[in-house]
Order: structure tokens, then sequence, then C-alpha cells
């Protein structure tokens, strides 16, 4: 399970390096219409050969489309556009306040779910964090600062997505794997109706586009998913959830080696910030005493996220 584990924050990690590659010779929407298209095609053949079946009632697939839009098309759209501007290593720090976000939706949305002291601690200093990362200080042009600016909105997409799932579709107890493949799907089919008014760019394809293409699309929308179920069957949401801590290591070390992208001291420890904040939301820090009340209501949240967590 430690090597699905590794490979799942491999296939999360690299994902805004063969994003960066991608646009190489596609533009942001044909690169989102490609892996998406790319992950539906391998779902779907997992689906095929375990022989499960997709879901049959129009108000799941309702619901699904809904969480294919803020799951897949919008956050997709936002990172692929933002990376025309900002290097891929600085995507993935932002990618990791996706938990953050969801704790800030889920506060908001799920009475049942209000921020005891440790969350609300955790997420104060998840902020700060990101505040390190964008460095106003150091002064940014107008598209790097809209460009992080959509990097956090892909992000916030991505808990509205989780806690909208939570909410109409994870009581439901369908099997993971027929989920992923009808909103995946879905998302390829939005990406080919809005094909004719985005996608209309020059294409101009070269072995590591098509390649970045196919991986972001087969291992990071598509095998990812089912590595991450996996995992959390076997551990537990909360210790799968721990991917997240990976992530911008592997984006972070991948934007550097292969693309000789430069980090500011600031986004690093930004980075680290971001984690503990996450790390002390999920209970997994604390400072003080703390009640057993406390323990439980901040184990809730990652428990009930399930096998559908961030992915990019």
């Amino acid at each position: 399970m430690l090597s699905q584990f590794l490979m799942l924050a491999l296939a999360w990690g690299s994902s805004f390096l063969f994003i960066k590659i991608a646009l190489e010779g596609l533009s942001p929407s044909q690169v989102v219409l490609g892996r998406l298209l790319a992950g539906a095609m391998a779902l779907l053949a997992v689906t095929a050969v375990t022989r499960q079946r997709l879901p049959r009632d129009p108000a799941i697939w309702g619901h699904l489309a809904v969480v294919s839009v803020l799951l897949c098309v919008v956050p997709f759209s936002l990172f692929s556009w933002a990376e025309l501007h900002v290097p891929s290593g600085l995507a993935s720090i932002y990618n990791a306040t996706t938990p953050l976000m969801t704790l800030l939706v889920a506060s908001v949305a799920l009475p049942e779910e209000r921020p005891n002291r440790s969350k609300l601690a955790g997420l104060l200093l998840g902020f700060i964090g990101v505040v390190v990362v964008l460095g106003p200080w150091r002064g940014l042009s107008r598209g790097e600062g809209l460009a992080q600016a959509a990097c956090l909105l892909a992000t916030l997409s991505y808990g509205l997505a989780f806690v909208y799932l939570r909410r109409f579709v994870s009581p439901r107890g369908l099997p993971a794997l027929p989920v992923a493949t009808v909103q995946v799907g879905l998302g390829a089919v939005i990406m080919l109706v809005l094909a004719p008014l985005t996608a209309t760019d020059p294409v101009h394809l070269s072995w590591p586009v098509v390649l970045s293409v196919a991986a972001l699309g087969i291992a990071g929308t598509g095998l990812a998913y089912l590595w991450n179920t996996n995992v959390v069957a076997a551990w537990g949401a909360t210790n799968a959830s721990t991917v997240t801590y990976l992530t911008p290591v592997v984006g972070v070390a991948l934007g550097i080696a292969v693309l000789g992208e430069s980090v500011s001291w600031n986004e690093p420890l930004g980075a680290v910030v971001v984690v503990a904040g996450i790390a002390l939301s999920q209970g997994r820090i604390s400072f003080g005493h703390r009640s057993t009340t406390d323990t439980a209501s901040a184990a809730l949240p990652a428990a009930r996220t399930g096998p559908g967590r961030s992915k990019l």
C-alpha cells in the first residue's frame, strides 16, 4: 500500500509539471479537454474490466454534473491558465491549500461541522502561509497576481466540490469507481461542448506535449483516483490525506529539476506554514490541552471526505 501512496503523491505532484509542458503546444482549454478525455477513457476501461455498473438514477447524474464542474472543469481550467504566468512548483504549493478551503466551505455550508478552536487556528495559520507564499512585499505584476488568485480560486472550487459530494452524493453509499467515471466523463463531455468556443487555438503537437497530456489524464485524473481509494480503504481517510503534504514537495522538486524553475525563499517557507495549518486543523498537532470532543470533531471532516479527495 505504501507504493500506491507514493505513486499517488507522484501523480498529483507531477501534474503541474505536465501541465506546464503541455502548454508548450496547447492552449489551457485544450490541455483540460485532453486530460479529461484521457482520464475518462482510463476510468471507463477499469470500470468495464471490473464489471461495475454506472449509477442509473438521473438525480445522481445531475449531482455529479455539478461535482464535475466544480472538481474538474473549473479548477483544471484555472490551474492551466495560471501556469501560463507562474511556475509549476508555485502552482503545486497553492494546490496544497485544498484541505483548508474544504474546511472553510464545510464550516459555512455544514452546520454540524462548525469549527472548533483547533480548526480555526489551523485555518488562520494556513492562510498566513498563503500570504507568505504570495509575498506581497515583493510586488507582483498584474499577470502574476491574477494567476496566483486563479490558483486559490481553483482550490476553493475543490473545496466546494468536496462539500457538495459529502452532502448530496456520499450519503447514497455509491461505489467510488463508478462515481469517478461519471464525474470525469461528464467533465469531458462539457469540455467537448465548449471546445468550439474555448479550444480553437492552433495546436503544436510534439511527443513531450502528447505524453504530458496522456500522463495528466491516465495517471493524474484516472489511476490516481483508484490508488487514493485503495489507500483510504487500507489506512483510513485521515492518514490517506497526508498525501497533501507530499504533493507540493514533488511539484517544486520537479519544477526545479526538469524545468529549471527558481524558488524564492518565501515560497517553501509559506508552504511549510500552510502544511502546519492543515495538520493543526486535522488534529495532527495541538497547542495546549484539547478535549475529547475537540479531537473527535477535528477528525470528522477527514472521515467524511472518503475516497474522493483532491486531485490534480
